[in-house]
């Protein structure tokens, strides 16, 4: 059951985040949607950032005639690790929000080009994770528009477990869908392809676990420009793990289809969710490492309890 929601100002002191879920069938829908959630923020004076597949902005500027509260941008040169997203809405929001005016996103995922299940999976998380990343943010609100025109209902509800709202003729409803707090109902990792390798690690490992590592990569068809790269995520996360994890743990790497994996175990727990997704601030000392793993590998996957420990999935993409 949904529930309509008053619409309040955007931007009135104590307003939580608002996080929209937009199911749209076709380009008609598709723009009805949205341009109503433009107007919206236009008629009470609110800056708009749009973050669209390239087709669905041309549709828009067709019909904003360049409009200058309205920006544009180009979500393809972040590249495909959803994780990186939090801080570039977060730049955003800042840039297009100066002077305390309020903001407005909508953001399209696309979702039918994702490259693997675990990508889809992360790509998930993070719309979840943005409830957390804006809770503080009253002057900002961003709507999300899911193509449903192929009918797939479980990709629906996978989706909308992750928006506290959804938009219905040009209202939102509260969602009684949403997961509320709690732990996140990850999907379960696949387990490694054989034939994987494997590894333990502790003190004064890292140079073999980079000369593994680095040579499994290698072997997988990872580009030699790209080496450098894993190597300084594999340093950081290994470190991570040694100084944070218990002293050690347990290293895996594999192949699977067009991507390389490496995996790191350990008995730590990583309590805050938002931890590497947020660019650390200049003059911070530590908590860098998995921002670093997050700006140079495909995808990043991490699992943590205080129960089972920490599992951090590192993802390179093959040269095809």
């Amino acid at each position: 059951m949904t529930e309509t929601v008053p619409q309040l100002p955007s931007g009135r002191e104590g307003v939580p985040f608002r996080h929209e879920l937009y199911p749209y069938d076709g380009e008609a829908q598709f723009l009805s949607g949205t341009l109503g959630f433009i107007h919206e923020a236009l008629d009470g004076g609110e800056a708009v950032v749009v973050a669209v597949p390239s087709d669905k902005t041309s549709l828009l500027r067709d019909e904003l005639a360049d409009e200058p509260a309205v920006t544009f941008v180009d979500t393809s040169a972040i590249g495909p690790n959803p994780g990186r997203l939090v801080a570039v809405w977060e730049a955003w929001m800042r840039e297009r929000g100066e002077g305390g005016r309020p903001v407005r996103g909508i953001g399209e995922t696309a979702w039918r080009t994702a490259r693997s299940a675990a990508q889809l999976s992360e790509m998930r998380y993070h719309e979840w994770l943005l409830n957390r990343a804006f809770a503080q943010s009253p002057a900002w609100s961003m709507l999300c528009p899911y193509d449903a025109g192929d009918g797939d209902r479980d990709a629906l509800l996978s989706l909308s477990r992750c928006h506290p709202l959804i938009r219905q003729d040009g209202q939102y409803v509260r969602n009684e869908g949403y997961v509320v707090g709690g732990e996140y109902p990850f999907d379960a990792l696949a387990d490694p392809c054989d034939p994987y390798q494997e590894m333990s690690y502790t003190h004064g490992d890292l140079a073999a676990i980079r000369a593994k590592v680095s040579q499994c990569a290698s072997d997988a068809g990872v580009s030699a420009e790209r080496l450098p790269k894993l190597a300084v995520a594999v340093t950081e996360i290994a470190t991570n793990s040694i100084r944070h994890g218990g002293g050690g743990g347990t290293l895996r790497t594999w192949a699977e289809e067009a991507t390389f994996l490496c995996e790191f175990r350990d008995s730590g727990h990583i309590a805050d969710v938002m931890v590497g997704r947020r660019r650390p601030a200049p003059d911070q000392i530590g908590g860098r490492g998995l921002w670093l793993a997050h700006q140079l590998c495909d995808l990043v996957e991490i699992r943590s309890t205080a129960e089972r420990g920490t599992t951090v999935r590192l993802h390179m993409d093959v040269a095809r």
